[in-house]
């Protein structure tokens, strides 16, 4: 009855602390992934079907509150983001990649874009 739970706490404690994986995208035989440059991305995988840029909102240094304006726009940089939006086919979902300074941040998978 002790090697059961013993057994049983081993294996909960391995699937709890077992790491996250990120998302991939496969293109082509290649696959994206973050951490990925936005060449990386064009060589992989070609051109998106759409692309989007906006500027995301920038935080005081250890705080989830933002900079009030005028003080985000004139003083303090926004962060720049650009997704871009990949079609992969009948039956697949649309996979839209974000990135943040140029490198892949996220690849998020959905039926229509978000």
């Amino acid at each position: 009855m002790k090697e059961a739970a013993i057994t049983t706490a081993i294996a909960v404690l391995a699937l709890h602390g077992s790491p996250a994986h990120a998302e991939s995208l496969r293109c082509n035989g290649h696959s994206a992934a973050e951490g990925d440059s936005k060449l990386s991305v064009l060589y992989k995988c070609g051109q998106p079907l759409l692309k989007a840029n906006y500027c995301a909102p920038v935080y005081y240094p250890q705080s989830l509150n933002p900079v009030p304006e005028p003080f985000a726009s004139a003083v303090v940089p926004c962060q720049l983001v650009e997704e871009w939006l990949y079609d992969r086919g009948p039956g697949n979902l649309m996979a839209t990649i974000r990135f943040r300074s140029g490198i892949i941040q996220s690849i998020r998978y959905a039926s229509a874009p978000q």
